[in-house]
């Protein structure tokens, strides 16, 4: 594994955090490049694991920035990972709340509004993608991805009977 440079890490997570519409979670595709393609600082598996592991656990949506962060280089990383990811957004949204409040109904305002949409959508599938190609090593677990995201799409089943089902099938030795 390479030594990791963050400086360069931290730019360009704090760039990616400017463009994370949907969420910390619609980074994941361009984050999963960065770190595991170009940088080789993690394997896929590696990096599906702690974002896992961050969904998992109890707190913040983005806890697995912070886990990758630690992965990569220890309580320094995941500090330094952790403020590029919150820092711009929160000072772009503290900006543009200021400028939204004096002129709410501006053209500008409504566009930003109505495209924010369709992009979230797009990132955050981009994002299932990337996870499912880093997870899935067989046909087994492709079927297991496949079956889940037919049943969350056609049913009202909580999630958690899902992840509950692939658990068991990977207890049993299935995947």
């Amino acid at each position: 594994m390479d030594p990791v440079d963050l400086p360069a890490l931290a730019l360009h997570f704090a760039l990616l955090s400017l463009i994370a519409i949907g969420g910390v979670s619609s980074m994941l595709p361009d984050m999963q490049r960065y770190l595991v393609e170009a940088n080789h600082w993690l394997s896929g598996t590696q990096f599906a694991d702690a974002y896992a592991l961050g969904q998992a656990s109890p707190g913040p949506n983005m806890m697995f920035v912070t886990l990758l962060g630690w992965q990569l280089a220890g309580w320094a990383g995941a500090i330094t990972v952790t403020l590029a990811v919150i820092l711009p957004p929160v000072l772009l949204t503290l900006a543009v709340t200021r400028l939204s409040a004096s002129k709410p109904d501006s053209r500008l305002g409504r566009a930003i509004r109505g495209g924010l949409g369709p992009i979230a959508i797009g990132l955050t599938l981009s994002s299932g993608w990337i996870l499912a190609h880093s997870a899935d090593h067989d046909w087994r677990g492709a079927l297991l991805t496949l079956l889940t995201v037919v049943l969350m799409l056609r049913t009202r089943l909580n999630p958690m009977w899902l992840i509950l089902a692939g658990a068991l099938a990977g207890m049993a030795g299935i995947l």
